[in-house]
């Protein structure tokens, strides 16, 4: 037996002990990580910094790896709102009398072991063992060799506080980073219960084909912004601004614009003044392109630019005639992660927000509210853009299934 599979058992025998904790105990667990994460701010980013180092700076994906003081404190934040979440394990969902006599209860139970596999982001080995202890799941995480520093610090620290509250600390292990984990972990179908891939669209489609453990995909995002011909002009700028240069490396960052042949442009001459500030590339279409000449950041854009999620300062842009072509456009070229639309018009809100297929679909607000913590969730393993147990933020409510219960007096059939 491989030591991958020695520490994947000894995660399933320890979820057995995580599921015998109090709520109590839980929740203790999740504040005094909360503050030694803070008291410890200095040893974690230097071990960050070790990854950082490593990488190319002006690689777009080392905004995701960094942790600063802030961010840390950000990640503090979210496990102290996960420890006043309602543990969603336990929970009654149906009781009733069958006419035979049978009592019957529907409970919500822990998964069991969540897996993880995941790129570059640091915070999500906080997030994931946060969510899975108050939900009382193990978990097995697997991170990229970019951050293996960063994760290692991380793991040292939660595995220290579970021990102090007489948890098992085995109920939160981190594999090595290592490609070769994975297949290991892909076989693992006694013991690990669901597995979740994090990160690109590659990552996420060879994790699909390969495990033989169930996946819940959390998607890439393709994410649209729909400026109608009756939306408030400023509003759309700073709409997609916000969407585009607030976090551009997150999977709910703006990839596409769209806009209405009738204030394009308008539109486009307020935005191209605030996209230089921060230095946007644009991918434009042939309308748009013309509309944008002398805007120094400026490409055309080739039919594969209006597929990519460019995780940078970069974007696509095309001028569509109407709504029609807008929805026509988002359907053929949308990952169902998050899409918006801009507009005054009320009828045509209504109707992106029916016809729209996507986890969060939004009428004139910024698509980087699809997030746990913005929705009240705590945090989210990541956003679901399948259909099947959850959609859109993986958060503590979706980390159990359900268990039937029957009792009775000697029944037989």
């Amino acid at each position: 037996m491989s030591s991958v599979q020695q520490q994947i058992i000894k995660t399933w025998k320890a979820a057995i002990n995580l599921r015998q904790a109090t709520d109590k105990q839980l929740k203790a667990v999740l504040l005094q990580l909360a503050d030694e994460l803070e008291k410890k701010s200095t040893t974690i980013i230097k071990a960050n910094q070790l990854d950082v180092e490593k990488q190319d700076p002006n690689n777009p994906k080392v905004d995701r790896l960094l942790l600063n003081k802030e961010r840390i404190a950000g990640i503090a934040s979210a496990i102290r709102n996960i420890s006043r979440l309602p543990n969603p394990a336990g929970k009654t969902l149906e009781k009733r009398k069958l006419d035979n006599g049978l009592l019957l209860h529907k409970i919500a139970v822990p998964l069991g072991v969540v897996g993880a596999i995941y790129e570059s982001r640091p915070n999500v080995t906080y997030d994931i063992a946060a969510l899975c202890i108050r939900s009382q799941n193990g978990c097995v995480l697997k991170g990229s060799s970019e951050a293996e520093n960063s994760n290692l610090a991380a793991i040292r620290l939660i595995k220290k506080v579970l021990k102090a509250n007489d948890i098992d600390p085995d109920c939160v292990t981190l594999l090595p980073s290592e490609r070769e984990t994975v297949q290991e972990l892909f076989t693992a179908t006694k013991y690990v219960d669901v597995l979740i891939p994090r990160g690109s669209e590659s990552l996420i489609q060879f994790v699909r084909k390969n495990s033989l453990v169930p996946v819940i995909e959390t998607g890439a995002g393709v994410c649209h912004v729909y400026v109608e011909k009756e939306a408030s002009i400023k509003k759309a700028v700073d709409i997609v601004v916000n969407a585009k240069v607030s976090r551009p490396s997150v999977c709910n960052a703006m990839d596409t614009v769209l806009v209405d042949e009738a204030v394009a442009p308008s539109f486009l001459k307020q935005l191209q003044s605030k996209f230089s500030e921060h230095q946007v590339e644009i991918f434009a279409d042939a309308k748009s392109h013309k509309l944008l000449k002398g805007y120094p950041h400026l490409q055309k854009a080739a039919p594969e630019d209006f597929d990519r999620e460019f995780q940078s300062l970069k974007c696509a842009v095309k001028v569509v005639k109407n709504i029609d072509e807008a929805l026509d456009h988002i359907r053929e070229h949308s990952t169902k992660h998050s899409e918006a639309i801009v507009s005054n018009n009320k009828k045509n809100c209504a109707r992106f927000l029916q016809e729209v297929d996507a986890a969060a679909v939004y009428t004139n607000a910024s698509t980087r509210f699809t997030d746990g913590e913005e929705m009240g969730l705590g945090a989210e393993i990541g956003i679901s853009t399948q259909k099947l147990h959850a959609r859109g933020p993986f958060a503590l409510e979706k980390l159990v299934t359900e268990k039937w219960l029957l009792q009775g007096n000697g029944q037989v059939r």
